[in-house]
């Protein structure tokens, strides 16, 4: 009940302030469990989607949007608890794969829709990378559950990482048919078979959307990207120094410069007063 007065309140101001366009809304099936697999652009990739279906879809979402302390964390805990998102503490990496991937069975199991994005996190560019293929082939393949390829569109252009207030614009969301996995079925932890799902995903993907793409994972992207940023910061931090050595530098030379000419100033006016004398004598 809570979720559906949220997402009426909620979907309802998106749809009606961004008017996002939808395409493929048939392929996603009126009843039974389903895995909605996403590109992932932007944070509010999580509220797009949710909004433009008539079913439940639950994503994972990290414990921190949960136990934040405060009114303002408490408000944030159940605005997400209100939109269907799930608390997977992501401290340890393998720990939170197992959680994210039980608690994604689980919400199958009730014949209910599963958002997944296999990228594993933003993409830090725009550009689709490659697909993490645990999670979403081991929930696929252990639950049977069709994998639907959703592209979001132009969701980075309106809330960029890092910035609070989105900007108005229309975003698209492209839904694509039903992927069926169940020729493998039970060679969930067959890792070539994780791989294969999750490049076939990853195509279908692509092939909605449109995107540029990179064949590493997004995580090693933001780190090289991150690892750069701190090198150019580095190389700023250098040059000011070197920049104020050099004025510094040259403030001492134009003292020096200073203190010369006046020592040089009685020198000559003991050279007119000899000069003086001698003409005198």
């Amino acid at each position: 009940m809570f979720y559906g007065a949220m997402k009426m309140s909620v979907g309802n101001a998106l749809k009606l302030t961004f008017r996002p366009w939808v395409e493929g809304l048939e392929h996603v099936p009126a009843e039974g469990p389903a895995i909605l697999a996403s590109n992932h652009l932007s944070f509010s990739d999580s509220f797009f989607l949710p909004a433009v279906l008539d079913r439940k879809v639950t994503f994972i979402a990290k414990a921190e949007y949960f136990t934040t302390p405060g009114v303002k964390g408490k408000l944030t805990a159940a605005f997400f608890k209100g939109v269907g998102q799930l608390p997977v503490d992501r401290s340890g990496a393998r720990g939170a794969g197992e959680a994210a991937i039980k608690q994604g069975l689980q919400v199958l199991e009730r014949g209910e829709l599963f958002g997944i994005y296999p990228e594993g996190t933003r993409s830090p560019d725009g550009r689709l990378y490659r697909g993490k293929p645990g999670g979403l082939a081991r929930v696929a393949l252990r639950s049977g559950a069709p994998v639907i390829p959703v592209a979001m569109i132009d969701t980075e252009k309106i809330q960029p990482p890092g910035k609070a207030v989105p900007k108005l614009m229309r975003p698209g969301i492209r839904i694509g048919a039903p992927l069926d996995f169940s020729r493998y079925q039970g060679m969930d932890n067959d890792r070539f078979i994780q791989r294969a799902v999750t490049d076939e995903v990853m195509y279908a993907i692509l092939k909605l959307s449109g995107q540029e793409y990179v064949d590493i994972y997004a995580t090693a992207a933001k780190r090289a990207i991150a690892e750069a940023e701190k090198a150019q910061k580095a190389e700023r931090a250098e040059a000011e120094k070197a920049e104020k050595a050099g004025k510094a530098g040259k403030g001492e030379e134009a003292a020096e410069a200073g203190a010369g000419e006046e020592s040089a100033r009685p020198l000559h006016g003991r050279e007119r007063e000899d000069g003086g004398s001698g003409r005198a004598a």
